[in-house]
C-alpha cells in the first residue's frame, strides 16, 4: 500500500491541539481513503488494534479507529452515516490536487444545497468575518462511514460588502 501504510510509523512532530477520532466500519477502506483520496499519511498506527493515527503535511490530524460490535466507545445506536451532527473542515494548501484525486477515486462532493451537475465543481464563498471578509474554496465529501468532510483553501481577504 502506498503513503506509507506497510509500517507503524511514529508520533508527529507537532501533536494537533484537537485530534478527533471516528469510529470506522472499515478500517482497511477508511485508511485507503483518507491516505489515497484525501491526501492523510500515517503518523503511526496499531494494526492489531485496527488504529491509525493520520496527518497531512498542513497540521490537521485525525484518528480512525474500527468501531467494535462490543461496545468500546459506544455511546449510542450507531447506523450509517456514522457522522450525523457533524462536519470536519480541513485547510489544505494543494486545493486543486485533492480536488482532482478525490473525484479520481470515485467519491462524491457532496452539497445538498446545490444541483447534482453543479456538485462536481468546488465552491468559491465569501464569509463576513467580523471586520472584513474572508474567501475560500470549498468541497465538501462523504467519507465511506459517512462522515461529512468539508476542504477549503483560503483565496483571501477584503473589505466588508455593503
Amino acid at each position: 500500500m502506498s503513503n506509507g501504510q506497510s509500517n507503524n510509523g511514529q508520533p508527529p512532530k507537532n501533536w494537533a491541539a484537537l485530534k478527533p477520532e471516528l469510529l470506522v466500519e472499515d478500517f482497511e477502506i477508511s485508511r485507503d481513503c483518507w491516505c489515497n483520496a484525501f491526501g492523510f499519511r500515517i503518523a503511526y498506527q496499531r494494526p492489531d488494534e485496527k488504529f491509525a493515527y493520520l496527518e497531512r503535511p498542513e497540521g490537521a490530524q485525525i484518528m480512525i479507529s474500527q468501531r467494535h460490535h462490543n461496545g468500546k466507545w459506544k455511546l449510542g445506536d450507531m447506523a450509517h452515516p456514522l457522522g450525523q451532527g457533524v462536519m470536519f473542515q480541513i485547510n489544505v494548501s494543494n486545493f486543486e490536487e485533492l480536488h482532482q484525486n478525490i473525484l479520481a477515486h470515485g467519491l462524491t462532493l457532496y452539497d445538498g444545497a446545490r444541483d447534482e451537475q453543479d456538485m462536481k465543481n468546488p465552491r468559491e464563498i465569501w464569509r463576513n468575518l467580523g471586520d472584513r471578509d474572508g474567501g475560500s474554496k470549498e468541497l465538501f465529501v462523504l467519507d465511506p462511514n459517512g462522515y461529512l468532510i468539508m476542504f477549503s483553501q483560503e483565496i483571501g481577504e477584503r473589505p466588508l460588502q455593503k
